[in-house]
């Protein structure tokens, strides 16, 4: 078969159609890659003409606390909005006063002068810096003089001091607390610690650090368990992954990834918890392990590995994940805005829903069926008639949008779910900072404890307890317990049994 002149130029437009796609789907990739390096990482909007697709009404225009697996979001502006300047005292700080007295008590004309009140001249907070001292521990030693004039013996008796939190060495509560709450709480590395706590007096490796923070962990374990107990007995939970590298595990080299899984509450939930999980695998079966016995809803991301939980587990999905990959299309050229109808309609789901963030949870299902059902059907209507390239930004979101789409949809059937994921994500945020400064944890065993001091340190902040107070109380009263503690003695120390008093409110 001869090939024509005619055939020959129309596959040379065939193959330069495709070309232009893939030159086209690069310089997308190229200028995403390139902003996501060197842009700045929010996602608020401010063009205050990028509304006009739709009717009137402002949208949702607060960044999403997100990014790709809680890390990175993105912005389309270099101007810096202002910072309202903000000094607030809580009112529970115990208070001094100060009165300031005249250098003499005579008026000008050498009269006494009478004390008659005083006035405010200002509010200041005042900061005493932390203070070690040593403890000698010394067991009081008795005898019974009358017993010894009966029998002619002795009879000695002495007081016993209360378990050591760690058998030789000179960890305390209140110590291992504060080495906690740097690390977990101030995201400060051990080895950044060492020599704040040897100008301060104490002379320590890093080593001696990591073996108080895994024995510590060990103590803690049994809380932790609970903890996980009573997650998964409530209806309604969420959930998230981040990678974390642990150098020496059995049979991986030590560039492998390993992962850090979170588990949490929704935020209606009264008694709130925060779990993290380690495990050396991203595959389902360690989803399994750690959603066993769990048979609600559960919201997350549309990781393939949660497949693998079933039908008992009812999965939701994450509109700000769509949202998201959205505003990546929008935002693919460096520093100019190209609003898109799916992005208004998502930001204007998202408005609705802060409208609705008080009410109840029959009564935000409700407004969800009227009000937000038809902006769905609207934007599943849009998805229905795109046709991108497939590899491009707009391709990726919209792949992903429509893969997810039972998922999705089912938050109109639920109150209790928020729209978003973004709660479990901003407690992985918290161990992703972590991460940026502890970098990695060097065994199996170190991993675990990051996970359980996590779990306790993000679980007391859900439910507004002082988290380095928390873990000085645990650690002072664990040691005293029995060694095969039952759960059931465990209860009155999960932060929602702590008495107030012991412990100072925090906004967490």
């Amino acid at each position: 078969m001869t090939t024509t002149t005619e055939d020959l130029l129309k596959q040379a437009l065939d193959q330069n159609r495709e070309l232009m796609k893939q030159i086209q789907t690069l310089t997308e990739q190229v200028a995403y890659l390139t902003r996501k390096i060197y842009g700045s990482h929010s996602e608020k909007m401010t063009d205050p003409n990028q509304l006009s697709l739709l009717e009137e009404g402002s949208v949702f225009t607060d960044p999403e606390l997100t990014g790709q697996q809680s890390e990175e979001t993105v912005v389309t502006s270099t101007r810096k909005p202002k910072r309202k300047r903000v000094e607030t005292i809580d009112p529970n700080l115990p208070v001094e006063e100060t009165i300031i007295y005249r250098q003499s008590d005579l008026c000008e004309d050498g009269h006494q002068l009478t004390k008659m009140g005083k006035h405010l001249v200002r509010e200041q907070v005042q900061h005493i810096p932390g203070r070690l001292y040593v403890e000698k521990i010394y067991e009081q030693t008795y005898k019974c003089s009358a017993c010894e004039q009966q029998d002619g013996q002795s009879h000695l008796y002495q007081g016993r001091a209360p378990q050591a939190l760690i058998p030789h060495s000179i960890a305390t509560s209140s110590l291992v607390a504060e080495v906690l709450h740097q690390k977990y709480t101030l995201g400060t590395p051990l080895y950044r610690q060492i020599k704040e706590w040897n100008r301060a007096g104490i002379l320590v490796s890093e080593s001696t650090l990591t073996n108080w923070v895994i024995k510590t962990a060990e103590l803690a374990r049994p809380v932790y368990d609970l903890l996980h107990s009573h997650l998964i007995s409530q209806r309604f939970l969420q959930g998230d992954e981040t990678p974390f590298q642990v150098l020496k595990e059995p049979g991986k080299r030590a560039q492998s990834k390993s992962y850090i899984w979170v588990e949490r509450s929704i935020s209606r939930t009264e008694q709130q918890v925060v779990y993290y999980a380690y495990g050396d695998t991203r595959s389902g079966k360690f989803a399994q392990h750690i959603y066993t016995g769990f048979t609600g809803v559960l919201q997350c991301d549309g990781y393939s590995g949660y497949n693998s939980l079933g039908d008992s587990v009812t999965r939701v999905g994450c509109w700000a994940h769509v949202r998201r990959k959205f505003y990546d299309d929008a935002t693919k050229v460096k520093e100019q805005f190209r609003s898109t109808i799916p992005l208004e309609l998502l930001n204007k789901m998202f408005k609705l829903e802060e409208q609705w963030k008080d009410l109840t949870a029959e009564e935000r299902r409700r407004h969800r069926q009227a009000e937000l059902k038809p902006l769905i059907d609207q934007f599943w209507a849009w998805c229905d008639t795109a046709n991108p390239t497939p590899k491009s930004r707009l391709g990726v979101a919209l792949t992903y949008a429509i893969n997810q789409r039972q998922l999705l949809n089912r938050v109109l059937d639920y109150g209790e779910i928020d729209l978003s994921n973004n709660a479990s994500e901003r407690n992985m945020k918290a161990f992703v900072i972590g991460r940026k400064n502890w970098l990695f944890a060097t065994s199996p065993r170190g991993a675990e404890a990051n996970a359980i001091w996590m779990t306790i340190v993000e679980t007391a902040k859900a439910n507004g307890l002082d988290p380095r107070r928390y873990i000085e109380n645990l650690l002072e009263w664990i040691p005293q317990l029995p060694a095969f503690v039952k759960p059931e003695e465990l209860e009155g120390y999960l932060p929602w049994n702590i008495e107030t008093e012991s412990s100072s409110t925090i906004n967490a």
